[in-house]
């Protein structure tokens, strides 16, 4: 039940920061000038990070070691990116792409085997 809590709170955290981060990137998606673009993503930004901060600490408190909650970390970042690439940016999912995010499961195997 733990892990549920975290991986939630890093999931949703992750794709506040994919919003705050690529929103404003995709062509003709907003005609605001840079500096409301900043304020926007700031803003969007500080709610991840009510969710983030409880995710590790709780995570600490829970028994997972710190590298462990960062690779996880990771990992539901690629997730959340390769969606919002593919379903908001139209962004082509490649072999490499492909091939690099298997190498970064791996990275997961080890963190978390015993």
């Amino acid at each position: 039940m733990h892990y549920l809590i975290i991986i939630s709170l890093l999931t949703v955290s992750n794709l506040l920061m994919t919003i705050a981060w690529y929103w404003h990137i995709k062509p003709s998606a907003t005609p605001f000038p840079l500096w409301q673009i900043v304020l926007i993503s700031w803003s969007i930004a500080l709610l991840e990070y009510c969710l983030v901060i409880p995710a590790n600490h709780f995570g600490t408190l829970w028994g997972i070691k710190p590298f462990q909650l960062k690779i996880l970390q990771e990992i539901i970042a690629l997730s959340v990116f390769t969606l919002f690439a593919i379903l908001y940016l139209n962004e082509k999912i490649t072999l490499n792409y492909l091939l690099s995010f298997v190498c970064i499961l791996g990275a997961v195997y080890f963190a978390f085997r015993k």
